[in-house]
């Protein structure tokens, strides 16, 4: 397998994870109104959690491929709680600003992904399938976030 060349099954299940994103989105604009006042609280909710396990995600690495005593251990150990700090407050908010701040998180997550120490750890495929997913979730977010202001 080349390094920029994705495996089929974690292709396969980013991209199911992704259809929720996209559905409710797309029901933001283009439902019937009752749907709408239904998929944009679904839209909100699905993306915190799909944050959330991204900070599993990092709790996983650290469990498995930092060592136990080390600072990077405990420095990723933390920080994979921050997804989960960032997506529960956020739907808390008008769901703009929750849009808005689930964004940053998506972003947040991201950044750290491309860091040294994660792009040490982590497979090559899964840095080109994250940068996808985040792109289409960001994206989706900001159509959620224009619909959100009338458009």
């Amino acid at each position: 397998m080349t390094a920029a060349r994705l495996p089929r099954l974690p292709l396969g299940l980013g991209l199911a994870g992704l259809l929720p994103f996209l559905a409710l989105a797309g029901s933001a604009w283009l439902a019937p109104l009752a749907w709408q006042l239904v998929a944009i609280p679904a839209f909100l909710y699905y993306s915190a959690v799909i944050l959330s396990f991204l900070g599993g995600v990092q709790w996983g690495v650290a469990m498995s491929l930092e060592p136990d005593d080390s600072a990077g251990f405990r420095r990723r150990l933390a920080l994979s709680m921050a997804p989960s700090l960032i997506a529960w407050p956020a739907l808390l908010l008008h769901p703009a600003t929750g849009a808005w701040v689930l964004i940053a998180g998506f972003l947040v997550v991201r950044l750290h992904e491309c860091g040294r120490t994660s792009r040490e750890l982590l497979p090559t495929w899964y840095q080109s399938l994250r940068t996808l997913l985040t792109v289409v979730v960001v994206a989706c977010h900001g159509l959620l976030i224009w619909r959100l202001a009338g458009g």
